[in-house]
């Protein structure tokens, strides 16, 4: 899909950052309000915008102010997860270590 939008000149200076493309700043603030509510994953932002790794996309929403949303359950969760994989991860070590004393 193309836009075409018609900007009177006197109005872009506060649109468009200095030195910034006003088609990029536009698509920028278009992609970045669709995520911060919520219509658009992080991976489609992305995607949108040409950027190829998530710091980067990162950095840009860190730009524009948009701050991830990480609740104390969503730090909970996490670990937990953790949790559960370091004690695999601890008997697949004894295992292997019980085996080569074997050996």
């Amino acid at each position: 899909m193309q836009i075409t939008l018609e900007i009177p000149d006197e109005l872009t200076l506060p649109l468009v950052p200095a030195g910034q493309d006003p088609a990029r700043a536009a698509l920028e603030a278009m992609g970045i309000e669709a995520y911060r509510e919520h219509r658009m994953s992080g991976y489609q932002l992305q995607k949108l915008l040409g950027i190829e790794s998530r710091y980067e996309l990162d950095g840009l929403l860190k730009q524009h102010q948009v701050w991830l949303e990480y609740s104390v359950e969503d730090f909970e969760r996490e670990r937990e997860l953790g949790e559960r994989l370091w004690q695999k991860r601890r008997a697949e070590l004894a295992e292997e270590a019980e085996r080569e004393r074997r050996a």
